[in-house]
């Protein structure tokens, strides 16, 4: 994993200066803490930052090849799960690989499959391939690695990170009304495509882009579609093992140390419980870490959305396979202390100390290990959340997974968030998504409502999961990948039947059934529960502490914040985002916001 970042002008060469493009890098440094390079042609600067993770010695980047004459450089974030059948496909054609690093096969499937070579990988990319002529752009299917870019003048601007954005002199943060919206309404999900920021752009997931003399072309090479499904239920259970175990297994490919995120919930557990199979196949132990906060055990308070606690099951869990297992303890100082640490690594406010912790656990994990394995996408592909079997979330008119839409904006002075014209603008675009989400005439009704629950989910919600974990741990210089977000396996649920996927009433019935030789009964049919957070008192009053302590020497929020209204809230513990996000998280969630209004010296037009 890396970061990548860079500046091109094909009719003005003077307008680009290295030596930005080399501050922007230096942004990034904690993507790729092992080394650093730029690439320079008349009017282009290329750069790279490099964590070492396949062919430590031979992966330099930006990495150049010659070929037919031409000469080709890549600058590339990633990590690509099925080399080694594009590396015979490259080699049938006779081409000489000089590493076994990813990036010359990214690089050489570009050179000799041009605009369709994106459609070969399986793994998680963002990269650019400059050939003299133009660039060429693509992102992986669902945006686990991010790219910005900006079009400034002749010149287009690109970076791994909002971040590495900001520090150039053209582009500015300045926040437009509705990217202020964005942040109040569904923070922290984000529209596809864009930013908050007027002059910055997002690649969308799954989305390709040449940049040339004559600007910029964009385009989808790959989507989800709706078609009829006509085998039996057994075929499905089949072959969700074979696509789930093949996808675990494919990702365990790595020169460095590596691990597996167990919660003991079914997801993370598949993912060990494959994983850890295949190190005994080869005499070794597979190494496994596990979360907890201080003070939750005497704190615990369950809910429909955490209705136990995950430590008992994720201990179980690692003896039963016998797995090396740490468990990783955040102090709750350190979870509020990190609060805007992870707002500044995710250049947005975020999910509150969901993020901070995850942050500290992943500065925990390097000091072992650098790549970890996560269960991440499982409840968005297979229907684990509510929303998915309860059609008074999903079609209650917002985004189903925001229980409480008019929450945070009440807590803002109107003036601030234009409530009801926010409201609306968010609405919008929760119904255009509705429009676009592939179905089938043929669809039953539980059907139709299972396809709509997975686009939205994969579309917003688990952009959002992703873009935290790639974050949060890429700060701390681990490389997390994600079984789950493979496009077969989405591309194979999207159309299997509900009442398979749901049998028994059951969430993710159909991933159960095809992990019985994997798994003991006791996590098999455990009820879902999500990423823990903390339930420790002491948590809330510190945040309270700390934001009122912002609010005495920050100008930004004071004059915006209707205290009242904040003060209202707290107590309440109602869940008002996702499974996890009540009034503590709120708080904390206003701590973000200052931080990174004041730390961007954020201008709203």
């Amino acid at each position: 994993m890396c970061s990548i970042c860079g500046e091109i002008s094909f009719l003005n060469p003077c307008e680009v200066n290295p030596d930005v493009v080399s501050e922007m890098s230096k942004k990034m440094k904690h993507r790729g803490p092992d080394e650093s390079d730029i690439f320079l042609d008349k009017g282009v600067a290329l750069a790279h930052n490099r964590l070492s993770v396949i062919d430590i010695e031979n992966g330099h980047q930006p990495m150049s090849v010659v070929y037919g004459n031409k000469k080709y450089t890549i600058v590339y974030n990633g990590e690509i799960y099925n080399t080694e059948e594009i590396k015979k496909d490259l080699k049938r054609k006779g081409i000489f690989l000089k590493t076994n690093c990813d990036t010359e096969i990214v690089l050489y499937a570009y050179i000799l499959y041009g605009e369709s070579a994106p459609c070969m990988l399986n793994g998680i990319f963002a990269f650019c391939v400059y050939d003299g002529e133009k660039a060429f752009f693509a992102r992986d299917h669902f945006g686990v690695k991010p790219l910005y870019y900006s079009k400034k003048g002749s010149s287009l601007i690109f970076a791994s990170e909002i971040k590495a954005m900001l520090a150039h002199p053209k582009i500015t943060s300045d926040v437009t009304k509705e990217g202020l919206w964005e942040v109040i309404y569904l923070s922290p999900n984000f529209v596809s495509g864009k930013s908050v920021f007027k002059d910055i752009l997002e690649l969308s997931p799954a989305e390709c882009m040449i940049f040339d003399k004559n600007g910029i072309k964009k385009w989808k090479y790959w989507q989800v579609n709706a078609m009829p499904y006509f085998k039996d239920r057994d075929y499905a259970v089949e072959k969700t093992r074979e696509l789930v175990s093949s996808a675990v297994k494919m990702q365990l490919g790595s020169d460095v140390g590596l691990c597996v995120l167990l919660s003991g919930g079914l997801d993370s557990s598949v993912v060990s419980a494959i994983a850890s199979k295949e190190y005994k196949k080869n005499g070794k132990v597979l190494s496994t870490y596990s979360f907890e906060y201080e003070g939750n055990k005497e704190s615990f308070e369950n809910s429909l959305f955490q209705p136990e606690r995950d430590d008992e099951f994720a201990t179980y869990l690692a003896d039963y396979l016998g797995t090396n297992h740490t468990v990783l303890t955040c102090p709750t100082t350190t979870l509020a202390e990190n609060l805007t640490t992870s707002a500044y690594y995710r250049d947005l406010p975020g999910q509150a100390d969901i993020d901070s912790s995850l942050l500290y656990f992943c500065k925990e994990i390097k000091k072992n290990h650098t790549v970890g394995l996560s269960g991440e996408c499982s409840d968005e592909i297979f229907g684990g959340y509510p929303w998915f079997y309860r059609p008074e979330m999903l079609y209650s008119d917002f985004f189903p997974w925001i229980h409480a839409p008019r929450l945070r904006p009440s807590l803002f002075k109107d003036s601030v968030s234009n409530s009801d014209e926010g409201y609306e603008y968010i609405r919008e675009i929760y119904k255009k998504s509705l429009r676009e989400c592939p179905t089938l005439p043929s669809d039953t009704p539980e059907m139709k409502n299972s396809r709509v629950a997975s686009y939205l989910s994969v579309n917003y919600f688990m952009t959002s999961l992703l873009q935290r974990k790639d974050r949060m741990s890429m700060a701390s210089g681990v490389e997390i990948r994600v079984p789950f977000a493979d496009h077969r396996i989405y591309e194979f649920l999207y159309n299997v039947p509900w009442e398979i996927k749901f049998e028994g009433g059951v969430e993710k019935a159909l991933l159960r059934n095809s992990m019985k030789e994997y798994l003991p009964e006791r996590i098999l049919w455990r009820k879902k529960s999500p990423y823990p957070k903390t339930h420790n008192p002491e948590y809330l009053k510190l945040v309270l502490k700390m934001l009122n302590e912002r609010l005495r020497s920050s100008h930004y929020l004071k004059e915006c914040l209707d205290m009242n209204k904040v003060n209202e809230v707290v107590g309440t513990k109602k869940t008002w985002f996702g499974q996890l996000m009540s009034d503590a998280q709120l708080i904390a969630w206003l701590i973000q916001l200052d931080y990174w209004l004041e730390n961007n010296k954020i201008n709203i037009i």
